[in-house]
């Protein structure tokens, strides 16, 4: 039995809290509003982001984050953009070596760093692993079976949490390439956006299919460039991540998506959807980033005129089409630019 603690009471907070929970081991859930924890005591569950998983009274519930002082695991269970300050608030009560894992998608704005380059920084001396792949929080609380990756530098530290997390219901493989990994969870949100759009528009499983592909080929091109392994992208944490978000209604980039292809701005479709939705704000990170570092990356760039620039869809869509052929093999083309 471990101490866990656990920073961030929305979904997929509230999902691990209860797995662990489930696991035998020591738990306590943080969150930085002390109204969403006072609702959760009175319903006891998060009715908004996470119905009908009833939270256990074994729980400890705080908005005092020193209260995860001590534990043998921190997760960050936040949303990405708010990783930075919730790092910054736990670093007094982190000691050297502390293992800390985050489950947040996403890269920083303006900095484009990945989440754990953005821990490293403000919690030196920690060791940082980063867990991805097809993981819905409303299938993780009830027990569905799944599989994802921790990734770290060191791998004895991916190793640990392996130890601490896998059970019946949750397979845990480790990998080396946290760049990787990174990329893929953060840039597959941008095509699960746009694979909503598609079935917004009815547009078919045709439509979709060469969406799909065609953005993990996107994604994998910026990722190594980098410097990810190219391999990484075919595992769980790219292509595995990538096929659930696209195809999932539990996907709020999904959902959001739907609402534009339906005909909804992205500002409407973001007020309806209701929640964070992450790959809103990873297309315009994805966006800079690639232009900065100079790779192409149409699908992305689509996205960031549809979201961004009040573009049609099916504008988008036809300009995707109408692009100059060329060879599907990225070492061909690449070669030949």
């Amino acid at each position: 039995m471990a101490k866990i603690g656990v920073l961030g009471a929305g979904g997929f907070g509230i999902a691990l809290s209860v797995m662990c929970n489930k696991m035998g081991h020591r738990v306590t859930m943080w969150s930085a509003f002390p109204a969403e924890i006072t609702a959760i005591i009175r319903d006891g569950q998060n009715l908004q982001l996470l119905p009908k998983v009833k939270i256990p009274k074994e729980i400890g519930l705080t908005t005092e984050i020193a209260d995860v002082q001590g534990s043998d695991l921190i997760i960050l269970a936040v949303p990405s953009f708010a990783i930075r300050e919730t790092a910054r608030k736990l670093a007094p009560y982190v000691s050297q070596g502390a293992l800390v894992s985050t489950v947040a998608k996403g890269l920083e704005a303006k900095s484009y760093k990945r989440l754990s380059q953005v821990i490293a920084e403000e919690l030196p001396g920690c060791q940082t692993v980063v867990i991805s792949g097809p993981s819905h929080a409303e299938e993780v609380a009830r027990g569905v079976p799944t599989t994802v990756v921790a990734a770290a530098q060191n791998r004895a530290a991916a190793e640990a949490v392996q130890d601490l997390l896998m059970n019946p219901t949750l397979r845990i493989y480790v990998n080396d390439d946290v760049a990787g990994v990174e990329y893929g969870g953060a840039l597959k949100n941008v095509i699960a956006l746009a694979a909503g759009v598609c079935d917004g528009l009815k547009l078919g499983d045709n439509s979709k299919a060469a969406l799909m592909t065609r953005g993990i080929t996107e994604i994998a091109r910026l990722g190594v460039a980098m410097g990810a392994s190219f391999e990484t992208f075919g595992g769980l944490s790219g292509v595995g991540d990538l096929i659930v978000t696209c195809t999932s209604m539990h996907s709020r980039n999904r959902r959001a998506g739907i609402f534009i292809g339906q005909g909804n701005t992205a500002r409407q479709a973001l007020e309806k959807v209701g929640m964070t939705v992450e790959g809103y704000l990873a297309t315009k990170t994805a966006y800079e980033l690639s232009r900065e570092v100079g790779v192409e990356m149409p699908i992305v760039e689509e996205c960031y005129q549809v979201l961004y620039q009040d573009k049609s869809p099916k504008k988008a869509i036809s300009d995707l089409m109408g692009r100059p052929r060329r060879h599907e093999s990225e070492s061909i083309w690449l070669q030949s630019k």
